[in-house]
């Protein structure tokens, strides 16, 4: 399994996914090899043997090496790109020819290369990098099936099925469409569309999901799975010591403040709940491209006094900011999934969602809105904070319906899609 993050070094709802399906599938009988760039020591192997791909040391004098780097083309892009971003640059294509008569000094064909784990300027580079250790990795190790997790490590499947002849599995967490919305980068969606391409099968986290690869990626429907993803039960702490410190109720958004979260609309409601209801703050958790506009925007409808953006939050300060919430909002523009309300919902928060959202396809006790709709985002807002009637049906229906999804049951979808790519 090929990763770019495992918790506790993570960016978004990715590396959660990666953990929860990992160790869902352990109790499947599934014995994963996990791959990640860098790894940092301090990550849970309880479900997985980790394996860090900057350790391993490449000899190019191999013949396997040779046959497969003549097949290879290997694609450079200048870019401050991060994987959920759009790229400042465009790339630039060094075909094989070009590439099979760079000398081996280059640095392209050092032994052993140090990935950062990160997401800046270099993450092409990477990407690019990633994809010849995967292919190493792939000769000295047993295995029956690969499975690559969205599109920075589908190079590297694609690497490994090359060498091996093994199955692979692809899983779309998120497309460029989901990303960028029209603006899409070229060079990110042909490497998703290379990848689905080339996989034996396609699993996509949402039917909303799926829909986009079929339309957008022209990938045929027999081959694409939906498996949902679930929230991680084992290890959650709710008896954590939460101190509010103060009397209003609160309001949240937790995710990345891009685009793709839909984080001007939760600002506008803010505003709109505040002009009929004092009682009342508002938190922006997360950290992103939209930030700075974000705090700009607040300070011109002058509700500062009643706004807080708190950073990015993981782990136990995730719990207790959804032990101090009494909403939790996600008005997602295009939302393959969405792991955070689950999240909160496992703490008792009622949430509201947007219509455009993957995660809405299963839950039941959730406010569904369109995301532009502000009114009606405000509405919901207004009526779980004013009718505590409500708002109480909503955390103790929310919570047992969270408590059933289990990555268990994921992790047992996700294995027979295994089952008949082995076949």
């Amino acid at each position: 399994m090929f990763g770019w993050e495992f918790p506790p070094h993570i960016t978004g709802g990715l590396g959660t996914a990666c953990f929860g399906l990992t160790k869902g599938l352990l109790k499947q009988g599934v014995e994963v090899l996990f791959v990640v760039p860098k790894a940092f020591g301090d990550e849970s192997q309880e479900a997985v043997k980790l394996l860090n791909a900057s350790d391993v040391v490449l000899d190019f004098s191999q013949e396997s090496y040779n046959e497969y780097w003549k097949k290879l083309s290997y694609v450079e892009v200048g870019s401050n790109l991060i994987p959920y971003f759009s790229p400042d640059e465009y790339y630039h294509l060094i075909n094989k020819e070009s590439l099979e008569a760079i000398e081996h000094s280059k640095s392209i064909f050092s032994k052993q290369f140090k990935f950062s784990g990160k997401y800046g300027k270099d993450l092409m580079q990477e990407v690019s990098r990633y994809a010849l250790v995967a292919s190493k990795i792939a000769l000295t190790n047993n295995f029956d099936i690969i499975h690559a997790h969205d599109w920075l490590t589908y190079p590297a499947g694609i690497a490994a099925k090359e060498i091996s002849g093994k199955p692979l599995v692809v899983h779309v967490h998120a497309t460029e469409f989901d990303r960028s919305g029209d603006n899409v980068n070229q060079a990110v969606y042909d490497i998703e569309k290379r990848g689905m391409e080339i996989a034996d099968k396609v699993i996509t986290v949402s039917n909303l999901t799926r829909e986009i690869v079929i339309n957008k990626y022209g990938i045929s429907p027999d081959k694409i799975y939906t498996v949902h993803n679930a929230v991680e039960q084992d290890g959650f702490d709710d008896n954590i010591d939460i101190n509010k410190g103060v009397k209003e109720k609160i309001v949240t958004f937790l995710g990345r403040i891009t685009f793709q979260k839909g984080p001007d609309y939760f600002v506008e409601a803010a505003y709109k709940v505040i002009k009929k209801y004092n009682n009342v703050r508002f938190v922006m958790a997360g950290s992103g491209d939209m930030m700075n506009r974000m705090i700009r925007r607040v300070a011109e409808l002058q509700i500062a006094d009643k706004f807080h953006f708190a950073g990015f939050l993981k782990g136990d300060d995730v719990v207790r900011m959804f032990g101090q919430s009494d909403v939790y909002v996600m008005p997602s523009v295009s939302e393959p999934f969405g792991i955070s309300p689950l999240e909160a919902m496992r703490s008792s928060v009622p949430v509201i969602i947007s219509k455009q959202s993957g995660v809405s396809e299963i839950l039941h006790y959730a406010l569904k809105v369109d995301f532009w709709d502000i009114d009606a985002i405000a509405d919901c807002i207004f009526g779980l904070l004013h009718y505590d009637g409500l708002s109480e049906m909503f955390k103790k229906y929310g919570k047992t319906e969270v408590d059933n999804l289990k990555w268990e049951n994921a992790a047992f979808l996700v294995n027979e899609v295994y089952k008949s790519a082995i076949i």
